[in-house]
């Protein structure tokens, strides 16, 4: 695998789905009962904002900086709060890190609430592991998330989360993903899943969204956000996030949060949201 996230942490991407793990772990928090999350894909779990790699790329400029210290109307701030907060615990002064999926969801939880995190990548791996080498109540993996996602559900907590994050670096990922998650829901109906996947063939994530709401009974949220039409030298200009089981004030929360973060986020013509749910 050649992915590293280093170049992309705190993009418009990056933005969407961390508000929305952000947004679930704290409707988890509202029953006492422990509960679980697991990252298959949890990457390096904290980034260098003045790295080499970020500094190349430059895309977390057009994303986390463009809402970290932004004025924002009162409902938006409320919902953002969360997630921004996590960002600014990894942060002194100013933005210089961004934290990953793992470290946002482990600074939201509880102590007595469980977070598992998977990385395959070896340098990845070390660098989460140490990231975490005090956290209370977290496992750190270093297997195939295939593997993980067999292995790892049901969790014992019987409330749980799952972030499935595949770098899609394979011509296959479409295909082998609506299958991890076929296992996954076969061992953990009622769990909630948030599934990332880029719009860069809108017509492959249509089948692949398509084909997995068509279980009978499941709730979803499929949302969509495009900062821009494709153009040369842009790279990616669209994120998708599939919510399966999602808690049942999240389409609200997205309603008040999508067009305040197109608008902050749009990077030119063609920006825009879309947001489809099982219940209207």
């Amino acid at each position: 695998m050649n992915y590293h996230h280093d170049y992309h942490a705190g993009n418009f991407a990056d933005v969407l789905k961390h508000v929305i793990l952000a947004r679930v772990v704290t409707y988890m928090k509202q029953k006492p009962k422990p509960f679980r999350v697991i990252d298959t894909h949890a990457g390096a779990g904290l980034y260098d904002l003045e790295s080499d790699e970020a500094a190349k790329t430059a895309e977390w400029q057009d994303g986390i900086a463009r809402i970290f210290d932004a004025e924002m109307p009162t409902d938006v701030a409320g919902l953002l709060e969360p997630y921004l907060d996590a960002v600014r615990a990894v942060n002194g002064v100013g933005l210089k890190h961004y934290p990953g999926s793992p470290l946002i969801a482990r600074h939201l939880m509880r102590d007595d609430d469980v977070l598992v995190v998977n990385e395959l990548a070896d340098v990845e791996f070390q660098r989460l592991k140490q990231e975490f080498r005090r956290a209370k109540s977290t496992t750190v993996l270093n297997i195939d998330a295939r593997h993980a996602v067999k292995s790892l559900l049901p969790p014992k907590e019987r409330r749980g989360v799952a972030l499935i994050d595949p770098p899609f670096e394979d011509k296959n990922e479409f295909a082998d993903l609506s299958s991890a998650i076929d296992d996954a829901l076969t061992r953990f109906a009622t769990g909630t899943y948030l599934i990332w996947y880029p719009l860069k063939d809108e017509a492959a994530a249509d089948r692949f969204v398509a084909l997995t709401i068509s279980k009978p009974g499941l709730e979803y949220l499929d949302v969509r956000l495009w900062v821009a039409k494709p153009f040369p030298g842009l790279g990616l200009t669209a994120t998708g996030m599939l919510v399966l089981n999602p808690p049942f004030v999240l389409k609200a929360e997205l309603e008040t949060l999508l067009p305040w973060l197109e608008e902050h986020l749009a990077e030119g013509p063609g920006s825009r949201f879309a947001l489809q749910a099982s219940v209207q």
